[in-house]
């Protein structure tokens, strides 16, 4: 309920920023191009993630490869009546899983070997419930838009750079037009980031509450911690870099101020959150 609100109010700000850094840069014609160039550029990554994401990944249908895999996500689609997802692997030793899809009839879940290898079964049903989570929150969706509303306001600020500010306004003031062009896209990809965040945090708290207790989603949050604390930094490969925020946990370093940049929560805070969560219950 916290978070589903957190989202809204960030969305409102993101929104209002968009207003605010348009009406001061672009007038309402720069708006406009502005809006369409990044909706254009998101609404295709929206409408075709299942198929693009999963082949950026090198996702295969699990085919039997993983039978509980099967075998949970049915139990849990039929409890919570969703449509049944298509179900994928990855071939890579790093622990991870997502979810992607328009909606919940067009979504797909991949968990990888590494993550294969390291969860037990109450482990892993915490996670592909939290994937669930994604889908049935309709995630795919909210990130869409929140990335339209940042990307515009980039494009705003870019137009602005290029070919000069707003001449609708005759009280337009130079300096505020240059510091809105270098803060305002930064400020709008934090905003973008927190609602990523806050999404993660609803997608845990679904787990939780379906299963109970938050305990084996926290079990799974530290064993792929641990995992990332005892390997060499990995270097995210550009389509790695692209799909992070599908994510269910990040497994790049971040840290002081790159975190306000980070599409997950640490999993300091996501255990945190979870421990909440079942002291309330």
């Amino acid at each position: 309920m916290i978070q589903g609100l957190k989202t809204t109010l960030l969305m409102a700000g993101l929104t209002g920023l968009f207003m605010l850094v348009g009406d001061l840069l672009g007038g309402q014609s720069g708006m406009l191009i502005a809006l369409g160039l990044a909706a254009i550029s998101n609404i295709g990554m929206y409408w075709l993630s299942d198929s693009l994401i999963l082949r950026m990944q090198g996702a295969k249908p699990l085919d039997g490869r993983y039978p509980q895999v099967e075998r949970i996500v049915t139990e849990l689609a039929q409890q919570e009546t969703m449509p049944m997802p298509k179900l994928y692997y990855v071939d890579t030793d790093i622990p991870n899983a997502f979810a992607t899809g328009r909606s919940p009839k067009h979504a797909a879940v991949a968990v990888t070997a590494g993550i294969m290898d390291i969860l037990n079964d109450n482990e892993l049903r915490a996670v592909l419930d939290h994937e669930l989570g994604h889908v049935k929150n309709r995630d795919m969706l909210v990130s869409t838009i929140a990335a339209t509303m940042a990307g515009a306001i980039s494009y705003i600020a870019e137009l602005a750079f290029w070919f000069g500010g707003s001449q609708d306004r005759e009280d337009s003031n130079p300096i505020a037009g240059i510091a809105a062009m270098i803060l305002a896209p930064i400020a709008a990809m934090v905003i973008q980031m927190a609602v990523s965040r806050s999404r993660e945090y609803l997608a845990d708290e679904h787990s939780a509450r379906q299963l109970g207790s938050g305990k084996d989603l926290e079990a799974a949050l530290m064993k792929l911690e641990n995992w990332k604390q005892h390997v060499s930094p990995i270097v995210p490969s550009p389509s790695e870099q692209v799909t992070s925020a599908l994510m269910f946990s990040n497994m790049f370093s971040t840290a002081g101020l790159a975190s306000m940049f980070s599409t997950h929560p640490s999993t300091a805070d996501r255990v945190k959150h979870l421990r909440e969560i079942d002291h309330r219950n």
